[in-house]
């Protein structure tokens, strides 16, 4: 019979032996961690991210991570370890860094948000050019700029290992971009990337069109996140005519674009032929009603892919909306909408409500309520949609249906 590990004790020691004082939140997990009747069958994830208390902890510095990663080496079993809203910088980096090119059995490793630059990704990225365990990695909101993306860009080209990427609100800028699409156009492992909200200084659309490119050649990729790149009609023409081509992607963001009902023509096109796509995030653009009538036309009719449609604050009004309503009348497959942020007038509540009523539509899967108020009915918001739980998410289990927390939920990575 194998002994089980103690890490808190192993921690107590380190700390003793690095004469680095004990960080409380650190040992209360650990201890947390050796109750786990888990260890012994599968891997664990210490949940170690500063924000996901009610009550404050102590944030983990880069000297607490020195001594955790000395704790974990021993300690196969831990397969994820989340240090998201932590205060690790560079030095920490660097500490991460040392621990991948050891480690063989960390497959999910979260460090968003916390105050890694330049210097810090260029270690991270160049030990995992020699990792070969690490499967989902979170760099969100570190300010590695450009220069930290095409570092990792660089690694995309020989890491084979590697399935999730999260380069979000990184300051990326169109260096970082066009060699992230140049390196997908040879790796063969990567499932899923994060891209939202570079830095571009130019209106030009060149890095939709290096991506549109990657996508005509990629077989890989599933899941792909272009937020707040500025895309424009021009644009979504692009990425329409390479998605003809590709047969893999499930799931694609477009949200917080300049995407009009002239770029969502495009898109109503492709659905009425893409048997892939799974997934459509088109919050925060300006589609109006002929947008959203493009799209109720392509789901009404031809379409039988699409499970999960998101329209939010899109300046659409009842026409579309309802329109809409009757395509997922007829449409069985699409199970997920989003629609709150438009003009609701009494025939999109009715409509919706009807939904909702003839158990259509189920609460957990779209983002307004109805309620009466004399015998009319009436919309409220519920806090449901995709990438709910995309910057934060609660120590309790994320709320299903799968498919509004993103990142391949909505289909396991596996079966791909």
């Amino acid at each position: 019979m194998s002994v089980r590990p103690d890490l808190h004790l192993h921690y107590v020691q380190a700390c003793q032996n690095l004469s680095q004082s004990e960080n409380p939140f650190i040992a209360r997990v650990l201890q947390e961690a050796d109750k786990n009747d888990e260890i012994d069958t599968k891997g664990i994830t210490l949940k170690l991210a500063g924000n996901n208390h009610l009550v404050p902890v102590p944030r983990v510095t880069d000297g607490d991570l020195g001594t955790l990663v000395s704790v974990l080496g021993q300690a196969a079993f831990v397969t994820g370890l989340d240090l998201a809203y932590n205060v690790l910088t560079d030095a920490g980096a660097k500490t991460m860094a040392t621990f991948l090119q050891e480690n063989s059995t960390l497959r999910y490793l979260n460090l968003m948000f916390n105050d890694i630059g330049t210097s810090g990704a260029e270690l991270i990225a160049g030990a995992l050019h020699r990792n070969e365990s690490l499967v989902h990695l979170r760099m969100t909101g570190n300010k590695i700029g450009n220069e930290g993306g095409v570092l990792f860009a660089s690694m995309l080209k020989s890491n084979s290992t590697l399935e999730k990427l999260d380069l979000g609100d990184c300051d990326v800028g169109l260096q970082c971009l066009v060699a992230i699409a140049i390196a997908l156009t040879q790796n063969k492992s990567l499932k899923a990337i994060n891209l939202n909200r570079p830095l571009l200084s130019n209106r030009e659309e060149e890095t939709t069109v290096h991506i549109a490119l990657m996508l005509k050649n990629n077989s890989s990729l599933v899941e792909l996140h272009l937020g707040k790149h500025e895309i424009k009609n021009f644009g979504v023409e692009r990425l329409c005519e390479a998605l003809y081509e590709n047969s893999s992607l499930r799931y694609l963001d477009l949200s917080c674009n300049n995407i009009t009902r002239d770029g969502v023509k495009f898109l109503g096109e492709l659905l009425k032929r893409n048997k892939t796509l799974e997934i459509l995030d088109l919050s925060a653009n300006r589609i109006e009603d002929v947008g959203a009538i493009y799209l109720s036309e392509a789901l009404a009719m031809q379409n039988r892919t699409l499970r999960a449609l998101s329209v939010v604050s899109n300046r659409i009004t009842g026409e579309g909306l309802v329109a809409l309503s009757h395509a997922i009348q007829s449409n069985v497959r699409l199970s997920h909408i989003y629609i709150w942020g438009n003009k609701f007038d009494r025939n999109t509540c009715v409509a919706f409500s009807l939904l909702i009523e003839m158990g259509r539509l189920e609460l957990g899967c779209i983002d307004v309520a109805p309620y009466e108020v004399d015998g009319e009915v009436f919309l409220a918001e519920q806090s449901h949609g995709l990438g709910r739980h995309c910057y934060w998410v609660p120590r309790c289990a994320a709320v299903a249906p799968g498919a509004a927390n993103a990142s391949l939920e909505i289909v396991a990575v596996s079966e791909y």
